[in-house]
């Protein structure tokens, strides 16, 4: 079987559908809008990428604007007659849902992914219309929470089915790892992408308020991942005077995620919305305690109490 995903290449989630699907023997295909590392795809898989010029104009999130997806269509439209795909399966419904849509292509699949129900329709009515529209056009539609299947609903009655992200216990689990701290430290920290939505400056605040607290414990804050915030959040422990107890990493291989989890001691995932979770079951398989805000799909991967806390969020 054939199939076509319509997918961020670069995106840590692509590269896990991909490997594992084509792992089972379905022949992967994936046309996506932007660079990738070839080294985390398995060798057979194949990537049609689009990329637009510099000069294309982008929104203030950093998102390509969604009437330059229009542009791609051609490009798509042209690789499906060439692979003839018997599945196209779109991840993220505003963007890649959008294009697949398009298409007019069917078996057609989404799947949402978060911000795209929980943020994009609520930017405007126009927004809001494409992702109706997208999800308009789809076969089956899935979600990877009961919480974000609820919004889902404000958008579509069709069925929505819900298939939770899953971990590869063999890569994440308990490690000695190369660590980028001494044996005394205390290491609290997150491994996400640096957006608005997933709260790190509330982690920075309330680590700074546990450094005045316990100002001699050796008490340091990891943070793993690249994202639109991360000027404000380096200007924010440097104005909160944790600059020489910080790190941060930047954008990471998937392949060394396992790594700078195991280095956490205590993770947190202070959200104000979220889909699902993937890195909390991630910090959870390599046993480091988790924290987590009440939001979104989160309390679907914690029991409070007894693998994490939950906390209510700010």
């Amino acid at each position: 079987m054939k199939l076509l995903l319509l997918a961020d290449p670069f995106s840590s989630h692509t590269v896990k559908w991909a490997n594992a699907l084509n792992r089972e023997g379905i022949e992967i295909f994936i046309f996506g809008l932007s660079g990738y590392n070839h080294n985390e795809y398995d060798e057979n898989i194949k990537i049609e990428i689009v990329e637009f010029p510099p000069s294309v104009k982008k929104a203030r999130d950093g998102n390509i604007l969604k009437l330059n997806y229009l542009k791609a269509i051609p490009a798509l439209k042209k690789y499906i007659s060439v692979i003839k795909p018997d599945i196209i399966h779109a991840h993220y419904a505003s963007s890649y849902g959008l294009l697949g849509a398009l298409t007019r292509f069917h078996p057609f699949l989404i799947s949402v992914w978060g911000s795209d129900v929980y943020l994009f329709p609520k930017k405007s009515m126009l927004h809001k219309s494409i992702l109706k529209f997208s999800l308009s056009r789809a076969d089956n539609i899935f979600s990877t929470s009961h919480a974000m299947k609820s919004e889902i609903q404000n958008y579509t009655s069709k069925e929505i089915e819900v298939v939770h992200f899953g971990i590869d216990t063999s890569i994440f689990k308990p490690a000695q790892v190369d660590s980028l701290f001494s044996k005394d430290d205390l290491v609290i920290g997150t491994v996400k992408s640096l957006e608005h939505n997933y709260g790190i400056k509330y982690l920075i605040n309330a680590f700074v308020l546990l450094v005045e607290k316990h100002p001699a414990l050796p008490i340091k804050l990891l943070i793993v991942g690249g994202g639109s915030m991360i000027n404000f959040l380096k200007e924010l422990i440097v104005k909160k005077k944790v600059r020489e107890r910080t790190i941060f990493t930047g954008p990471v291989p998937f392949t060394e995620v396992p790594r700078f989890q195991n280095m956490l001691d205590i993770a947190v995932y202070p959200s104000v919305s979220e889909s699902f979770g993937v890195s909390v079951l991630e910090s959870s398989a390599c046993e480091k305690p988790v924290v987590v805000s009440n939001v979104g799909g989160l309390p679907e991967v914690v029991k409070d109490g007894e693998t994490g806390i939950i906390v209510e969020k700010q």
